[in-house]
């Protein structure tokens, strides 16, 4: 879904960590299935790489990182406690510019915990929960009691990618400036209508470029990616352990391409179709979120009474449309005082979809909009998708997300484009079509040019990398495991299919997907390619 719930200005947000605190709040389901294969062999013991083959300053590879107990997370990094004793925080020094690895450095917020068990530590195991934007400092400590288990021989790692939080982090605009962009319609329906979202994008971009523009041309994934590997040098591991969610696939593919034989065990979950240009990632959306849509209204239809876009789920589609057309012309009241208006409602519909356990709250967000005529719980569930925390800050997801995308991908799109595709992503999305075509104007005038057609993923000599792919997943369909599969190369990547709902498999609560992934990363046995989970 788009990161913003605001404007056109930027296209898929396909992260997990923007509703992190709703998902906190919300159960998960899962059942049991399949065994694991064969084993692969151990990695080495950690110990520190040799800087000389590394490319970079020894000043640089032998940092001594400081790690002390965490604050709570900054408002850039977004809601969150304060982290716990087991938790450590510690600041890296990276190249701004690769291409300079002596030149000006940025500082890389990162965040672990130790390894509890007693068996043999295997090393570091580092996170990326996707975005591109989120924090990986805020969001690892509210997700890991899910990774327990992976903690008896791992040390838990995340970091802010560079632009993100408090690694370098893009601003863009105020608290108050963002808030005046609710006003602008980011699905128009004339050329005023299009006017304004333009002029509302010029503006953003502006501010992005005022405030952050010396590190604008440097968030791109490929540096993230050589980012992970000092990262590895510095934490003294031989190999990168790795579990990439969401955007986090695409990170990790594009590092086991820049370093296939630094690949130890490797895991991608709610996987990025790295073959797609902006046009196909949005359209695939359309109708993943459409899919994921469809499948809440079936399960909706069988409550009765309760259900508030009824027994029919073809019906309550339509029932969802007119809502949205009826907060076009008037959004609804809140308790905050704000208002819910058509994007806020998208976004929030949304941002319940990323998981099945957050399925009730959007039962409780419609029937409160269609039968109470109010919006308080549909746009605090979009506020959670743009980051806006209770007291009206925002964290920089939706700045980081522009960034980074907008400087990674070259296309640019014009009006005619998007009106080209409107017929096609309506007929793929009636809900959120019209949202995510417009969203391909995301990087039309961002003030730095794109740097790639698509991310390159080929990773010859690459261990086995474990490619999960879930049947219902929104934000990013499941056929991009399979081109994830295809792009990586034979015999990297081994595919790995859960038959559920929502965003990513791992953390669904499933016992077969959890019980194949910990035998791999744990034990290092590698399933057989097409295991599906149930």
């Amino acid at each position: 879904m788009p990161s913003s719930p605001r404007t056109i200005r930027t296209r898929a947000l396909v992260s997990m960590t923007a509703v992190v605190t709703l998902l906190a709040a919300a159960g998960c389901d899962g059942d049991g299935g399949n065994e694991q294969g064969k084993a692969s062999s151990e990695p080495s013991a950690p110990a520190a790489a040799a800087p000389s083959d590394s490319g970079l300053p020894g000043s640089l590879t032998g940092q001594k990182l400081d790690w002390s107990s965490c604050p709570a997370p900054s408002v850039l990094q977004g809601t969150g406690e304060k982290p716990g004793s087991g938790w450590e925080c510690a600041t890296l020094k990276a190249p701004l510019d690769y291409a300079k690895p002596s030149g000006e450095t940025i500082d890389l917020a990162m965040i672990r915990a130790k390894a509890t068990g007693s068996g043999k530590r295997i090393g570091s195991l580092v996170f990326n929960f996707g975005g591109p934007g989120g924090s990986g400092v805020s969001s690892l400590p509210g997700f890991a009691t899910a990774y327990d288990t992976l903690r008896s021989r791992y040390d838990l790692v995340s970091f802010d990618p560079r632009g993100v939080g408090e690694s370098a982090g893009v601003r863009c605009q105020s608290d108050e400036e963002i808030d005046a962009s609710d006003t602008v319609d980011s699905t128009p329906d004339d050329d005023a209508e299009v006017k304004a979202a333009l002029a509302d994008s010029k503006a953003f971009m502006k501010g992005c470029e005022e405030r952050s523009g010396k590190v604008l041309g440097h968030v791109d994934t490929v540096s993230a990616a050589r980012d992970m590997d000092l990262m590895r040098q510095v934490l003294g591991d031989d190999k990168l352990s790795y579990f990439g969610i969401s955007y986090g696939t695409e990170l990790g593919g594009v590092y086991a391409h820049l370093f296939p034989k630094r690949v130890g065990r490797a895991v991608l979950d709610a996987v990025v179709d790295p073959t797609e240009d902006p046009e196909q990632g949005s359209y695939g959306q359309a109708k993943g979120f459409q899919l994921a849509l469809d499948n809440y209204l079936k399960d909706c239809a069988k409550k009765g009474t309760a259900c508030p876009t009824g027994g029919d789920p073809a019906a309550g589609a339509d029932r969802i449309v007119a809502l949205l057309k009826k907060l076009d012309k008037k959004p609804l009241s809140t308790q905050s005082g704000r208002k819910l208006t058509q994007d806020g409602a998208l976004s929030g519909i949304a941002a319940a979809l990323y998981d099945k356990g957050s399925w009730k709250y959007l039962t409780l967000g419609l029937q409160e909009a269609m039968r109470l005529e109010e919006g308080n719980m549909l746009l605090a569930m979009a506020d959670s998708m743009s980051g806006r925390d209770e007291n009206g800050h925002y964290s920089n997801v939706s700045a980081a997300n522009a960034a980074i995308n907008c400087v990674d991908d070259r296309q640019r799109y014009t009006v005619t484009d998007v009106k080209a595709q409107l017929p096609r992503f309506r007929k793929a999305s009636p809900v959120f079509g019209e949202y995510l075509a417009w969203g391909m104007l995301g990087c039309t005038g961002w003030p730095v040019d794109g740097t790639t057609d698509g991310p390159d993923v080929s990773a010859e000599g690459s261990a086995p990398i474990l490619v999960v792919g879930n049947t219902g997943d929104p934000a990013t369909p499941y056929e991009g495991a399979r081109k994830m599969v295809q792009e990586l190369g034979k015999g990297v990547g081994v595919e790995v299919t859960y038959e559920g709902q929502g965003h990513g498999a791992y953390n669904s609560g499933n016992a077969c997907m959890t019980k194949t992934v910990n035998a791999y990363l744990l034990d290092g046995k590698v399933p057989a390619g097409g295991t599906t989970c149930r």
